[in-house]
């Protein structure tokens, strides 16, 4: 009789777990380049400097409960390297060779776990994260903590991040025979469209 129970019990619970587990809708979206945006903002002994992105992909796949966020399952984010343009050639050439785009193609962020998930209003959302950031072939773990809102439509993400560029191997990039020195800290800002 105790067995018959506990089985009762087992059976109700899975039910209800079942029943949970369908509200859940899995969910991917692609990145929209046009309508997405990436800069990198730096510093010289001059003046300031930015670079923005004109080629970027990737896509974030998540778990919505009736329209509502409830985990983000993947985020992966591409940036062409030599897409990155200051607007003068002579910047963009010393970049490229800084961060070797002969050899490395691509920046590439992964995501690797979801700290917190804070509501806000309106498909609003505060979101903690850590994920793999590769530079130049180089491979570090960074905390990335970005906006996240839920359209219809679409899901967008907006954020930035500080990091120094020789913790990737990437020597900051001089002009005017080292005349001009930028320093080793960027900025990077994104606002980054994802459509399903």
């Amino acid at each position: 009789m105790k067995s018959y129970c506990t089985l009762k019990v087992l059976i109700a619970a899975l039910v209800v777990s079942f029943g949970m587990n369908i509200n859940l809708n899995a969910q991917s979206y692609n990145l929209n380049n046009k309508s997405s945006s990436l800069v990198v903002d730096g510093t010289s002994n001059i003046h300031d400097w930015t670079l923005e992105a004109e080629s970027t992909s990737g896509t974030i796949s998540v778990e919505l409960d009736e329209g509502k966020l409830e985990e983000i399952n993947a985020l992966r984010f591409t940036v062409e390297a030599e897409a990155l343009k200051s607007g003068k050639s002579g910047m963009d050439k010393n970049t490229y060779k800084a961060l070797n785009t002969d050899k490395h193609k691509k920046i590439t962020y992964q995501l690797k776990s979801v700290k917190d998930i804070s509501a806000g209003s309106n498909g609003n959302y505060k979101v903690k994260t850590t994920g793999s950031l590769e530079i130049a072939g180089v491979k570090k773990d960074i905390a990335l903590n970005f906006n996240l809102s839920i359209n219809p439509s679409n899901i967008i993400l907006k954020g930035e991040h500080n990091l120094n560029m020789t913790d990737y191997g990437v020597e900051p990039p001089t002009a005017m025979f080292g005349t001009i020195t930028t320093g080793e800290t960027v900025t990077i800002k994104f606002e980054t469209h994802f459509n399903k």
